[in-house]
């Protein structure tokens, strides 16, 4: 049996605005199916979609810290809904991992991977219930 995964490309993305256990599992699972690309959102973009105190972490430190994760390989950045879909067409993916929540969500760029694989997220952990934690 054939176990080598190096040809295989996986392709995952998101904010990664402040890493906890929840995003190191799905790291984990997705570098599971082989190489492992993660587009993040840029600044701009985390702006627009969860307003303006967030991004916590500027994203030069989020992409440092995908990085230096053991299952990384590599981490690039996108700007908007067409730039996330290129960067999944331009790449290929035969595997695009997702959290569970998208389940009857569209994916975008998913259409661009040969098959899509949802991760089942624990509820217990989550950027924003840690942020607003702190708020206190």
């Amino acid at each position: 049996m054939n176990t080598d995964k190096s040809n295989i490309k996986v392709w995952v993305n998101g904010t990664f605005d402040v890493l906890h256990v929840g995003h190191i599992k799905l790291l984990e699972f997705a570098k599971s199916f082989g190489q492992l690309r993660i587009g993040i959102d840029t600044d701009k973009r985390v702006k627009e979609l969860k307003g303006n105190d967030r991004p916590f972490n500027n994203q030069d430190d989020r992409k440092k810290m995908l990085e230096s994760i053991k299952f990384v390989d590599e981490v690039v950045f996108f700007d908007s809904r067409e730039e996330l879909i290129n960067s999944v067409k331009k790449y290929q993916p035969d595997i695009m991992v997702v959290g569970d929540d998208y389940r009857d969500q569209p994916v975008y760029g998913s259409e661009h991977a040969k098959e899509l694989v949802f991760f089942e997220k624990l509820p217990e952990y989550s950027s924003t219930k840690i942020l607003n934690y702190y708020k206190k």
